[in-house]
């Protein structure tokens, strides 16, 4: 029975991913904005749940949930880094500080979640760190300039963390979903080829963590077509691109 600590718990991956472990027979941290949804998974599975809300892009909302972990369990086994956010940018109305809330929610967060549970992993059994990011980052894609910079970002963190945390035992694994039906993804107004369910998703990800890959990829069809188009030249990548954002602006 692992120590949990997993993030973005309300809802969408989140939600369904704390619904597997804790089925599982693991002993789950959950943190999210909302504290209503965790209330509802502690009602469900008593003490083996340990309500953590709080607003992880505040550094000492954070802190303080790290501090209660440690005063509750002592140490982590795992965490999974799932909280983040979505939105898209309209070029003609450039905002900088909308980067600034997708950036903050996706990787700030993170960090902040990271340097909260590192000295809790190192007291931990088999210490694992998960952290979701996105399949956006094999190919650019329109209108995600925001949330693509924010997970590339996200999959460059964890891949060097990687490296350097493997001489303490901690291994990191990075998850790179395609489309899964979500409440944020439910607000996406283009097509979205081979959406999986979220409890599928979320099936996935928990049977291969025991594992401890590198990466967690999935629909793996999608993952291999975003990764050959990602591999064309530049040139063929703009018109692929631009045929998308026509498609976009005329649906």
């Amino acid at each position: 029975m692992k120590r949990i600590w997993l993030t973005g718990a309300s809802s969408g991956i989140g939600a369904a991913l704390a619904e597997e472990l804790l089925h599982a027979g693991h002993r789950l941290a959950l943190s999210a904005r909302s504290s209503g949804p965790l209330q509802a998974f502690a009602a469900r599975y008593g003490e083996r749940v340990l309500v953590a809300p709080g607003d992880l892009t505040d550094a000492e909302q954070v802190r303080a949930i790290g501090e209660r972990i440690e005063q509750v369990w002592g140490a982590l086994d795992c965490v999974i880094l799932n909280a983040g956010t979505c939105e898209y940018v309209e070029v003609r109305q450039f905002e900088a500080a909308m980067i600034e809330r997708v950036v903050s929610a996706n990787l700030f967060s993170a960090g902040y979640c990271i340097e909260a549970a590192l000295p809790l992993l190192r007291r931990g059994e088999r210490p694992h760190l998960v952290g979701v990011g996105s399949s956006v980052t094999f190919m650019p894609l329109p209108r995600a300039e925001a949330y693509g910079a924010s997970k590339a970002a996200m999959r460059y963190l964890l891949q060097t963390l990687r490296i350097d945390l493997a001489s303490e035992g901690i291994d990191v694994t990075l998850v790179s979903p395609g489309f899964v039906d979500t409440p944020l993804t439910q607000k996406n107004d283009f097509p979205m080829p081979m959406r999986w369910p979220v409890e599928r998703a979320a099936r996935h990800i928990a049977a291969r963590l025991d594992k401890r890959p590198h990466e967690i990829a999935f629909p793996t069809p999608f993952i291999a077509v975003l990764k050959l188009l990602g591999s064309l030249p530049s040139s063929l990548q703009l018109a692929i691109g631009r045929r998308l954002a026509r498609n976009e602006d005329n649906a």
